[in-house]
């Protein structure tokens, strides 16, 4: 249970004077739905400005706060701007001017004759000094000059810098004072301000060492909740597996298996025949294999009578999984069956029967395959696909399954950068897929400019007539009033126009069943252009579907690049894969999309990610899984998880010594209270008394 002096920052947002169900939605897209949310909502940057005593003393462009007193309205015809002249201390003449719906509070803001604090930034129209849309407007010189360095903070649509900054300060008000968890002489020796004066300092102006120690905070945090499920998972008594091969030995590939395939099966094979359950992570590159790998786990687990389960994010790919292991192990005699939510009435009973009595020896399908009722015989093995999309909270509820803690298997087609291997899988060991099968051809990657639009339709044409099909990909789902963002609904429309029934389309805001249909008209060739979100980022395997279309490819990130384009090239035919970028691209765009086109690595794809956005540009969408974390930073990730690191192990160390130090003593109290904060909870759960 929570501790009692962390209770003030896990209320409710619309506990802060202000938030009402109308500022909620807002709040609630940036993720802001608690008091703590607030705190840790750290600015993007900083405006400064200075104080002067009148315009003489300023530039142009720059920031300024200055005493003005109005002397003359001018309202503009139309749609023009309304304009409030104003004289300095020097009598200079200055424009305060309004554009739209502003121009009503100018008046109110700015009566004649009355002197008035202004901040903003100071511009030139023709031969007049102008500050437009004045960012403060104070009768007061003591709360003007109280801006005088201001935060910017991350918004979203609905939400404006007045309205969440008072906010922020009203949750930062509510801070308690901690003990400090940081080892004394590491906190000494980086000379970083204490928990609570670190927050306050980190959203008053560009506090590196502020920032750094709540950066640190977060990954030791992380780091010692891992290595708590680490320990605790060696000290569990799992069940050995030694499988004596005769399953295996029936499975038929079309294929020989890669070195990195027989690499990783060996290392799986040895972690299960331990006393201890397994925890491994299987990383391979898009079309690397893992499926094979995953099978062979699973096939182990049956040869000595015991039960395995796999679990998918989407039901698309768990059907898909369902028929692929069904092919490969079709020599075998497994029952393998496929249980999603969807599945209803005699059939669900059926197969939640043979898993009760063992006759389904696996079993493929998504988070319905844990739930309370789903009962096993000897579930021995649990394989999860796409890691990232699953918690570590989740995957230990997944230990109450079986009659002794299962061996776990996670999947990732998401090559991981080495240093945020640890930040994101420290509690387990690594097998990689490094290798490719033989047979598969590479892609050819192409950068093509908006304005060809109309030929790279062309070329769809002429692919769908060729018997081929093809995806379209786009950032958004439907358009915003905001940004000029290509959406897959209005493309969608666009190109059902041109190919008629041969379209179909598929995003995350569709009902399931809409989605899978769609899914399956595509899958089945029914369907020959499939337009598509990142939805489509994992799990899609058409090997008839041999073109890719990403429009605005400048959007994305790197890796999100990558995952898309194996969506292709799974078959043996030739694969394109087209970047359509827009007119406008920064130098790092430029170099993501040169990169896309020189190499198909996915873990030098990682490497490179990583280098660039850890630069400070997160560019393009943020990709789910980038890292466990909100406040570090891809660059603090790199300077201080090692720190973390060495600091949650030596807490670990000391409180398996003694039972007055570590985990037991006052510091080990203080780590309780950062595992609740940064809500590691399950990592408090496994310490001894937690």
């Amino acid at each position: 249970m929570r501790p009692d002096r962390l209770n003030p920052l896990f209320v409710a947002a619309d506990s802060l004077k202000g938030v009402g169900p109308g500022l909620a939605r807002p709040l609630e897209r940036l993720g802001l739905t608690r008091v703590r949310d607030f705190i840790y909502h750290l600015p993007d940057r900083f405006v400064e400005r200075r104080a002067v005593a009148d315009l003489d003393a300023a530039s142009v462009g720059e920031n300024i706060v200055v005493a003005l007193t109005p002397v003359e309205y001018r309202a503009s015809a139309g749609r023009g701007p309304f304009r409030v002249l104003a004289s300095d201390a020097a009598g200079n003449i200055c424009a305060i001017t309004y554009f739209g719906r502003a121009s009503y509070s100018g008046k109110k803001q700015l009566p004649l004759g009355e002197k008035r604090w202004i901040a903003g930034r100071l511009d030139q129209f023709g031969q007049m000094l102008q500050i437009v849309h004045p960012d403060h407007v104070a009768e007061e010189s003591a709360t003007a000059l109280g801006q005088l360095v201001e935060p910017v903070y991350p918004l979203s649509e609905g939400l404006t810098q007045g309205r969440i900054a008072p906010l922020i300060q009203q949750a930062l008000a509510t801070v308690p004072e901690l003990p400090e968890w940081i080892e004394p002489g590491l906190f000494d020796r980086m000379q970083w301000p204490a928990w609570r004066d670190a927050l306050e300092l980190a959203h008053r102006g560009e506090h590196g060492q502020a920032r750094d120690r709540l950066a640190y905070d977060e990954l030791l945090a992380n780091s010692l909740a891992l290595m708590l499920v680490r320990n605790a998972n060696r000290a569990r008594s799992g069940s050995p597996l030694l499988g004596d091969g005769h399953l295996r030995a029936r499975v038929q590939l079309p294929f020989a298996l890669t070195g990195a395939q027989k690499r990783s099966i060996a290392e799986i094979e040895g972690n299960m025949a331990q006393g201890s359950p397994m925890l491994r992570l299987l990383q391979g590159d898009v079309g690397s294999g893992k499926t094979v790998v995953a099978l062979e786990a699973m096939l182990i687990a049956v040869e000595v009578g015991a039960q395995a389960a796999l679990l998918a994010p989407t039901e698309i790919l768990a059907r898909q999984h369902h028929e692929t292991l069904k092919r490969m192990a079709a020599g075998t005699g497994v029952e393998i069956a496929l249980l999603t939510g969807r599945d209803k009435g005699k059939a669900r009973e059926s197969i939640l029967m043979g898993l009760h009595d063992g006759s389904i020896g696996i079993v493929v399908g998504t988070h319905a395959i844990f739930q309370d009722a789903v009962q096993y015989k000897n579930l021995a093995l649990v394989v999860i696909d796409e890691q990232h999309r699953f918690g570590v909270g989740q995957r230990l509820m997944l230990a109450q399954k079986g009659k002794r803690t299962p061996h776990c298997l996670a999947m990732t087609a998401t090559p991981i950068p080495r240093t945020l291997t640890l930040a994101q899988y420290g509690e387990m060991d690594v097998s990689k897929l490094d290798e490719m099968p033989p047979g598969r051809q590479p892609i050819d990657t192409r950068v093509v400019a908006v304005e060809r639009m109309g030929d790279v339709v062309d070329a769809i044409g002429r692919h769908l007539e060729g018997g081929q099909q093809a995806y379209w990909v786009c950032p958004m789902v439907r358009e915003l009033e905001s940004e000029d963002i290509a959406a897959a609904e209005a493309r969608f429309a666009e190109l059902k126009l041109r190919f008629g029934d041969a379209v179909v389309l598929v995003h995350g805001q569709l009902r399931p069943e809409a989605k899978d249909a769609a899914m399956e008209r595509f899958v089945r060739g029914d369907a020959r252009l499939l337009v598509a979100t990142t939805v489509i980022e994992v799990g899609v395997d058409v090997p008839n579907a041999t073109l890719m279309v990403i429009e605005q490819a400048e959007r994305f990130g790197l890796a999100q690049l990558h995952q898309l384009r194996g969506r292709v090239g799974r078959g043996s035919a030739a694969s394109t894969c087209l970047l359509l970028r827009g007119n406008v691209l920064s130098e790092t765009a430029k170099r993501r999309l040169a990169l896309m086109r020189e190499t198909q690595d996915g873990f030098r794809i990682a490497e490179e990610d990583l280098e660039l956005r850890g630069g400070g540009e997160l560019l393009g969408t943020r990709q789910s899984g980038d890292t466990p974390f909100r406040v570090a930073s891809l660059e603090q990730i790199q300077k201080l998880l090692p720190l973390a690191h060495d600091d949650a192990r030596l807490l670990i160390e000391r409180a398996s010594q003694s039972q007055e130090s570590g985990l037991t003593g006052e510091r080990g109290e203080a780590a309780r209270l950062l595992l609740y904060l940064f809500e590691r909870d399950w990592g408090v759960q496994l310490l001894r008394g937690g």
